[in-house]
């Protein structure tokens, strides 16, 4: 018997593909002013869950004071003091910005060189050497690109309005999503299994851990570094300390650590003559320095070890694409992305292709018990 099967509506599919395209653009369209914080906000929530669950417990079971605790915990912790670091990197670096471009910056004379021992005074005469040879010259051909650069990153943070909305937003979902995050994250995980089945479960799971692992084992661990080591800079009397905070947490989150700028720091005191807080800060600078190998394995035990180049590439892509948040939303989406990628090339699935059987024998797609 021949079963003849139905002509297939060409048009009709296409245009219910292309009403479908339609709308999801629109949709994303309406949402994008909200998306940033929206994302801010997820990778702060995912990170801090446990402590939620824990502050919960220790409020007698009450989703609302917990709820405000942690907002409160937020603004204290996070908000005020990035804020106030953007603050400060924009009207410290006016002046610095307006000698660089209105060419009242000469090279300087660094008659400290003499004092150098054994090899000041070639150093020095070198130095005016090239000066005498047209160091003017060099200064007026490197200070268009100085000038440019300066003034890309410092507009990066200029834009304190915009931060701040993000910052205003970053806190409305983040309380949403403490007071409902058992059913948003069943949502997700019941969307994501009609997609994917029993991956698309295990994928979710694995993209927690990768925004945990981030979130604690690399953005904390920056955040404290930095403002330790600003801390140690403030008191030693180094000046501009607010902005070389901000530039140690940029150092941090590519994983130079705090000493690039700690120890220019502490060679400055000892060359203008204080010795005393020079030493202080040397020691202070050798345990901030080291603070990471205590912090980060312990946050970052419930996650995973992610590639250099990865946080690296996440840091200053994220930093181009979306401003200052991209700081923290960079190398969490390439650390999602690189995590499902890295278990999805290294699954083998077995004889008759079993989704339960490759679930169960690949260890990163193993959900948790419920």
């Amino acid at each position: 018997m021949v079963n003849f099967r139905e002509p297939r509506d060409v048009p009709q599919l296409m245009l219910s593909v292309l009403f479908l395209a339609i709308m999801i653009i629109a949709c994303l369209w309406i949402i994008q002013p909200f998306v940033l914080g929206f994302a801010w906000a997820g990778t702060i929530v995912i990170a801090t869950w446990p402590l939620f669950l824990r502050l919960q417990r220790l409020l007698f079971g009450r989703r609302s004071l917990a709820v405000l605790a942690m907002t409160l915990l937020l603004i204290l912790l996070f908000v005020i003091p990035i804020s106030m670091l953007v603050n400060s990197l924009v009207d410290g670096s006016g002046p610095v910005i307006h000698a660089i471009t209105s060419g009242d910056m000469t090279l300087p004379d660094f008659a400290w060189l003499n004092d150098v021992p054994l090899v000041g005074e070639k150093l020095y005469t070198g130095w005016h050497n090239m000066l005498d040879m047209g160091g003017s010259a060099i200064m007026a051909k490197v200070r268009p690109y100085v000038g440019a650069t300066t003034t890309w990153f410092v507009g990066q943070a200029a834009h304190i309005g915009r931060f701040m909305m993000h910052c205003v937003l970053m806190l409305l979902f983040s309380a949403l999503l403490y007071w409902r995050g058992e059913q948003v994250a069943r949502g997700i995980r019941h969307f994501a299994s009609r997609l994917a089945s029993q991956r698309g479960d295990a994928a979710v799971l694995l993209a927690a851990q990768a925004i945990r692992a981030v979130a604690l084992g690399v953005v904390v661990t920056a955040l404290v570094q930095a403002i330790l080591g600003g801390i140690g800079l403030a008191i030693s009397g180094v000046p501009y300390a607010t902005l070389f905070t901000v530039v140690m947490i940029l150092s941090c989150l590519i994983q130079l650590g705090p000493l690039p700028v700690l120890i220019p720091a502490i060679i400055w005191l000892y060359w203008s003559g204080d010795t005393t807080w020079g030493t202080v800060l040397l020691v202070w600078s050798c345990v901030v320095g080291t603070l990471d190998n205590v912090i980060r394995p312990v946050l970052i035990r419930m996650g995973a070890d992610l590639p250099l180049v990865l946080i690296l590439s996440g840091v200053i892509g994220g930093l181009i694409a979306f401003g200052m948040i991209g700081l923290f939303i960079g190398p969490v989406v390439l650390a999602v992305s690189w995590r499902l990628f890295d278990a999805w090339v290294k699954e083998v699935p077995p004889p008759g292709n079993d989704a339960q059987a490759v679930l169960e024998e690949t260890e990163e797609f193993k959900p948790h018990q419920q």
